[in-house]
């Protein structure tokens, strides 16, 4: 894939070629756990060129959407075929070799004390520590280019402990690790959760930049607030109860209507120049189809009302 060459995020010539069915395809995909239904008939594909946002509220099923396109979660029922391997027919511990993942889980599972450098190597191999494998200096030299990005013309950036980084740069870092393994599917569960808004501004510029490479690999973003969105991504999906509300073409799936539905709170959706905002616009009352209760507490009378959750974006 593109991060394959000497210079991340450029190909090399050993690089593969795109594959020419989707990388992603689920089909009638539930996950039911101690008898609640985690996700419910999900039907999904994802494109080698496409860019997607996975967006809904708490419990909406996002994160276990992620985990079962990881292949680290098992699906009660459906297929699931992701970089052209079934889900039953395939080793899933080499398939994870393939997918790289940017998650606050990852963070956790990293020693304070390891430098910002290691913590970039480690992703060649998957690993948690640098020691467990050899990094030829081309492996240096990509990390180091890698991490370029996150602090620009500071030298000492790479010998700096994990531990005593910003949380913008401790998200920046991991994906720079995430790239470093050279991935076919990129994952990212809400890499901007916890930022202030200008370590948000940096990660979400920097994704756009990777959103706009056509090296990048295919990547999907979960978020719960569309502010989230880089610019560069085409593609985005609603979920709420578990269900997939909504998917496809970005601008025709996060219009004002599909977005208060799946968040059951009254929001006007914009975009411009390419970043997407929500804000409310105050309590709805109603009994017509797919009326909500404004008041958070009570639902509307009508076919597919919904309940109020609170606030989006």
């Amino acid at each position: 894939m593109g991060t394959r060459g000497a210079e991340p995020g450029h190909a090399g010539p050993d690089d593969d070629p795109k594959p020419a069915g989707p990388v992603v395809r689920l089909e009638g995909v539930s996950v039911v756990r101690n008898g609640s239904v985690l996700l419910d008939d999900i039907s999904w594909s994802v494109g080698p060129d496409e860019r997607w946002v996975l967006l809904g509220p708490n419990g909406s099923g996002k994160t276990t959407l992620l985990q079962v396109v990881g292949s680290s979660l098992w699906p009660t029922r459906g297929v699931v075929e992701i970089l052209g391997e079934r889900l039953g027919r395939v080793d899933m511990r080499q398939l994870r070799r393939r997918i790289a993942l940017v998650s606050a889980s990852v963070s956790r599972s990293l020693r304070p004390e390891i430098s910002a450098l290691s913590v970039v190597l480690t992703g060649r191999h998957a690993a948690l520590e640098t020691w467990w494998h050899e990094y030829t200096a081309a492996d240096r030299d990509q990390a180091r280019a890698l991490l370029q990005p996150v602090a620009p013309g500071d030298d000492t950036f790479a010998d700096r402990a994990f531990g005593l980084l910003s949380e913008g740069e401790r998200q920046q870092v991991l994906l720079a690790r995430a790239l470093m393994a050279r991935p076919e599917l990129l994952l990212m569960d809400e890499p901007a959760a916890g930022l202030d808004l200008g370590a948000r501004e940096h990660l979400v510029g920097r994704l756009a930049q990777l959103a706009a490479d056509p090296d990048t690999p295919p990547l999907i973003l979960v978020t719960h607030h569309l502010e989230e969105i880089p610019a560069g991504v085409t593609h985005a999906a609603l979920l709420r109860n578990g269900r997939m509300t909504g998917a496809g073409p970005i601008a025709r799936v996060l219009t004002t209507s599909a977005v208060s539905g799946a968040f059951g709170v009254d929001v006007e959706v914009e975009c411009r120049d390419g970043r997407w905002t929500a804000r409310s616009r105050g309590t709805r009352t109603g009994t017509g189809a797919g009326a909500d209760a404004g008041t958070g507490t009570g639902t509307g009378t009508g076919t597919g009302a919904v309940e109020a959750t609170g606030a989006v974006g």
